[in-house]
């Protein structure tokens, strides 16, 4: 049986965590592009050389070029700086649209057949301008934040509760941060409704602290982001289409008549499988949760909008 093949784009913390998180889970044989000469190849090496004592088997490859990734099954991009003191959200906005419009171009020119997964923020206009750039169907471009967030949501819930982590179930939509829709009334603890196990003002705590998930963790780390929850949130989506499991995850997908977004990528939840989102989930939303989403939709295409100004040619 052939392996799959999986891109990671992007060597730093988050791309390299990504491709720990695959090797150990052996999803297929792994390349680490960047543009750091050496960097990519030694971190691909120094993974492969922990296979013998994790006891996982795959090809490993670091690489400053795209040759290597062709015919790859998944592409994950992580590329992309974060935001700088002093430095205006278009300009971000600019810059990184400027980095993943080239390395999506690049790489979906060698693997015209993969499912591209996209991490690079600000992550709603980043995977319209990885749709854009790589002319790919709408089904095979999809976005990593709602898992991350649905993780933090989980995580907090569990300690507040002090049960097992694997007995929260959640549903998050929206944008990533401060655009996230929580849905409490689909969050259950072992079956039982959370508003039964914590109170309302509580849960509104642990709603706010997952919104600043990323920024309290930035606060403690002084000089760096989040990448180990990231990368393992990225890496479930893979596992999710590698593997064909058809979970159901949210993710930035691309709606039209769903949800009446009208053409563009937002968090939804939807089932992973071989083909990318092959389904896009409509859950019933009262009355605030449709406000609460409908200004996030409004933020993804004002943020879409901007980027499109951005786009090369």
């Amino acid at each position: 049986m052939k392996r799959a093949k999986i891109t990671i784009i992007g060597a730093g913390n988050v791309g390299a965590t990504c491709a720990h998180w695959a090797a150990a889970k052996e999803l297929g044989d792994l390349v680490l592009v960047d543009i750091v000469e050496g960097m990519p190849q030694g971190k691909a090496l120094d993974l492969y050389e922990a296979s013998p004592i994790e006891n996982f088997d795959a090809r490993i490859t670091g690489t400053n070029g795209y040759e290597e990734t062709a015919g790859s099954d998944v592409l994950i991009i992580t590329s992309g700086i974060a935001r700088k003191p002093g430095m205006s959200r278009d300009e971000l906005l600019q810059t990184n649209v400027k980095i993943v419009a080239e390395v999506t171009a690049k790489a979906a020119e060698h693997s015209p057949d993969a499912v591209l997964i996209v991490v690079s923020n600000p992550l709603d206009a980043m995977v319209h301008t990885a749709w854009k750039v790589s002319g790919f169907p709408t089904n095979r471009v999809v976005g990593q934040a709602g898992v991350l967030d649905m993780a933090r949501y989980c995580s907090f819930i569990a300690a507040e509760v002090g049960c097992s982590v694997e007995d929260v179930s959640a549903l998050l939509m929206g944008g990533h941060g401060d655009d996230m829709v929580p849905l409490p009334r689909y969050t259950c603890v072992g079956g039982i409704p959370v508003g039964q196990l914590i109170s309302a003002g509580k849960l509104e705590q642990i709603v706010t602290r997952t919104r600043n998930g990323g920024a309290e963790i930035v606060g403690l780390l002084k000089t760096g982001s989040a990448y180990y929850a990231p990368a393992a949130a990225t890496i479930a989506m893979a596992e999710s289409i590698i593997k064909d499991k058809r979970r159901v995850l949210p993710c930035a997908a691309h709606c039209d008549k769903e949800y009446g977004v009208g053409g563009y990528f937002v968090g939804v939840p939807c089932i992973l499988g071989s083909n990318g989102v092959e389904k896009v989930i409509e859950v019933e939303l009262d009355a605030k949760e449709r406000e609460l989403f409908a200004a996030s939709v409004k933020h993804v295409k004002e943020l879409c909008e901007l980027a499109g100004k951005f786009l090369p040619g």
